[in-house]
Formats: structure tokens, C-alpha cells, sequence
């Protein structure tokens, strides 16, 4: 059975009713990257930031998985299928995906602001003063801009083994995930990239373009992989 392997971003998860960052010039709900996901602005104001990803939380748990979402699980029966997620929600798996990796965290996890390796499940809000078990204030477990993304060699290692590449909702930019696309085993691996605005990076590579939003781009996907 032949590897796909999906990389996916905010575009998918926008048709969930989900905001992202890429909406209103890089706004989210009046906020700026800057405010609410960094880790300095975490040093700044930490009440912010929590309440930022609070809200959030909240709107993940009202949201449901969309047509793209299941579209990509029923890929199951023709591909081994693998999933490489920018996305801090977990619609994936509640769409049914086998195998998702979140290389930028989840929302509904906590962990340690002392131990990252003290995480737990989260579906209410974080408070200042609720503290892991080692005693340390706890935080989302989120990958902010500027810090390390922990997960990018075993996703590295899972595209480079990829048979066929599809990319969706993503602008190509948000670094080291945007260099993905380079580590594919070789040029004959066929790419796809799914998205109302083609990054131009895409278009240079020639890739296989399809511009649409994420729910009708991967039904064309399929009519031309299946």
C-alpha cells in the first residue's frame, strides 16, 4: 500500500469555523502573534496568553470536523495514510484520522512550565496558579514562535518516506514545517497543494495546484488519486 503522507494547516480547520492567524492580516480576535504566542509574551503577561488559548479551547469544543477532515480518513482505504498536522486542534482524530502527529501542540493538553515532559489532558480552562505536579506553573502545551519544535525530525523522517505528498491549507511559511517539502525522497514523488491562495513557493516547484478551499479541494484529490 502506497504512503501519503498530508501535511495540513490553518485553511482546514478555518472551514470548522476555527479562526487562525491568518485571518485579518495575521489578527486573531484582535491580537497579534506577538501578544499571545511567544514565549515572551507568555514572560509578559501570562494571564493573556492563557486566556487567549482559554477562549480558544472553548471555541475548539463547540467545533466540529469538517467534509475535508473525513474526506481524509476514508483515503484510509486506498493509502497508509499519515498525517502531519500545524494545527493545535484535534479534529483529525475526531474525523477518525489512524495517525496524526501535531508538530505545533494541542490545545486540549497542559504541561509544566518546569518539565515539558509533564503533560496532561486539558478540556477546561488554565488558570494562574494551577500547577503541575512538580510544582511548576502549567501552561498549553503549545509550540510558540521561537521556540523548538520537538517533532520535526520524526515528521521529517515520515515525509521522507512518502509515496505521494498532498499539502492543504497551509502558506508554506511558518518555518521548520514549510521546510518539509524539500526532503521528499525524490522529484518523481507526486505533491499536491490544496488552497484558495497557491503559495507561491508551490507554483515554483510546479506542483500539482488545486485552489479551493480545503472541502472541495480534497474531493478533487481524490477523484484524481482513488
Amino acid at each position: 500500500m502506497k504512503k501519503l503522507v498530508v501535511l495540513t494547516g490553518a485553511g482546514i480547520s478555518a472551514e470548522s469555523g476555527l479562526k487562525t492567524f491568518r485571518d485579518s492580516d495575521g489578527l486573531w480576535n484582535g491580537h497579534r502573534i506577538e501578544e499571545v504566542a511567544t514565549p515572551e509574551a507568555w514572560e509578559r503577561q501570562p494571564s493573556k496568553v492563557l486566556e487567549f488559548y482559554n477562549e480558544r479551547r472553548r471555541g475548539l469544543l463547540e467545533a466540529l470536523p469538517n467534509e475535508a477532515h473525513k474526506a481524509l480518513v476514508s483515503l484510509e482505504e486506498h493509502f497508509d495514510v499519515q498525517i502531519i498536522t500545524q494545527n493545535v486542534d484535534d479534529l483529525h482524530e475526531r474525523a477518525g484520522s489512524k495517525n496524526v502527529l501535531h508538530l505545533h501542540g494541542e490545545l486540549l493538553k497542559m504541561r509544566s512550565t518546569g518539565d515539558p515532559e509533564l503533560v496532561y489532558e486539558i478540556l477546561d480552562d488554565i488558570s494562574i496558579g494551577q500547577l503541575a505536579e512538580d510544582g511548576a506553573q502549567l501552561r498549553p502545551d503549545i509550540v510558540w514562535f521561537g521556540e523548538p519544535v520537538p517533532r520535526i525530525e520524526e515528521a521529517a523522517d515520515i515525509v521522507s518516506s512518502a509515496d505521494l505528498f498532498v499539502i492543504i491549507g497551509t502558506s508554506l511559511q511558518v518555518y521548520p514545517a514549510a521546510g518539509l517539502i524539500h526532503l521528499l525522497k525524490s522529484n518523481e514523488v507526486p505533491v499536491f497543494v490544496i488552497d484558495r491562495d497557491i503559495p507561491l513557493i508551490a507554483q515554483q516547484q510546479g506542483f500539482i495546484c488545486i485552489q479551493k478551499n480545503a472541502v472541495s479541494g480534497v474531493a478533487e484529490l481524490i477523484s484524481l488519486i482513488v
